[in-house]
């Protein structure tokens, strides 16, 4: 069955694809693109934006690429698909994206040709840009110096060549081959998952662009989705679009937590918080051992406790909690 006819939808709300009439400005997405864009404005040299796997981090790349005006900007969108690659082509693929004709296959010639590139863009009055996604893939160290004696191309009033780095936390390992690189990074950015609410605004969001004329999913199945995903937008949409299907064929007008969890449970998604510290001591009672912080002394116990060793008090605790729980 198809589920958009099912529930009124012009297109599928929650396909990965990047769809950019789908992009959710969010409070945390809208404050790195300022960021950024305050970077290539003004020619800061070298900024990196990280996150982990799903978090939008290419989305966000097209994002900035489409915020850069044709008139100011001469910008373009490198994506690393591979681990090896040589400095050579990465040169050339930038001179390339950049607009230099008839890159040359000597490397001294065709970085002539790369500065004479970018003196005319400077002189045109534009700033020349170019964003690396996947940029995790970059990991030689012979590729770091590549991009450090590209963002010594200058002229005395600036740098003539900005860059920003999309990719994985690992970005920073690889920039670290090159120490004097790793030095000139002049602005960092981390995307971090979704908040619960965030998460429910951005479900509602991808529904109402797809043209749902209500909302499908109820709050506990919001909840759900929050748990499953982590706040991971790339695992929202998966597990958004695997309800869909399987609310169309349930016939259910409105997604409910049981059906969420039954979705949730076939990707192999979790849908139970972890038990926190504040649970377990629910469960057990307040613990009367003292609170042992890596590296700090141990405090010791309250009065009137027979004197023992911090194991035999620990070990104590341990088997009360376990009777404890044994009885629940």
């Amino acid at each position: 069955m198809d589920y958009l006819d099912f529930y009124e939808l012009n297109q599928e709300p929650f396909s990965n694809a990047p769809v950019s009439r789908f992009y959710y400005d969010s409070a945390q997405h809208s404050q790195a693109l300022v960021r950024l864009m305050f970077s290539l404005n003004a020619m800061k040299g070298l900024a990196i934006l990280v996150g982990d796997i799903g978090a939008g981090k290419t989305t966000l790349a097209r994002r900035l690429l489409d915020a850069l005006d044709e008139k100011e900007y001469e910008a373009a969108l490198l994506v690393i698909i591979h681990r090896d690659i040589t400095s050579d082509w990465l040169l050339r693929r930038i001179a390339i994206q950049l607009g230099v004709e008839a890159p040359d296959k000597d490397k001294l010639v065709l970085l002539s040709q790369l500065y004479r590139r970018l003196v005319e863009i400077y002189e045109s009055g534009k700033k020349a840009v170019v964003l690396i996604d996947e940029a995790q893939m970059l990991d030689t160290r012979e590729l770091m110096e590549e991009f450090r004696g590209l963002l010594n191309l200058e002229v005395p009033e600036r740098k003539l060549l900005s860059f920003v780095f999309f990719g994985l936390p690992e970005i920073e390992d690889n920039l670290k081959q090159d120490p004097p690189l790793a030095q000139r990074v002049a602005l960092r950015v981390r995307l971090q998952p979704f908040d619960l609410q965030s998460t429910e605004a951005y479900v509602r969001h991808r529904l109402r662009m797809a043209g749902s004329p209500r909302q499908i999913f109820d709050r506990g199945a919001m909840n759900l989705i929050h748990k499953a995903s982590g706040g991971v937008p790339r695992l929202i949409n998966t597990v958004c679009d695997n309800a869909l299907l399987e609310g169309a064929l349930s016939r259910s007008d409105t997604i409910d937590d049981e059906l969420m969890r039954q979705v949730a449970s076939n990707l192999g998604l979790p849908t139970d918080e972890p038990i926190t510290d504040h649970d377990f001591r629910l469960h057990a009672g307040e613990s009367h051992l003292p609170t042992i912080v890596p590296g700090a002394p141990v405090s010791p116990p309250p009065a009137g406790t027979p004197s023992s060793t911090a194991a035999d008090l620990a070990l104590d605790e341990i088997d009360r909690v376990l009777q404890s729980l044994g009885k629940l």
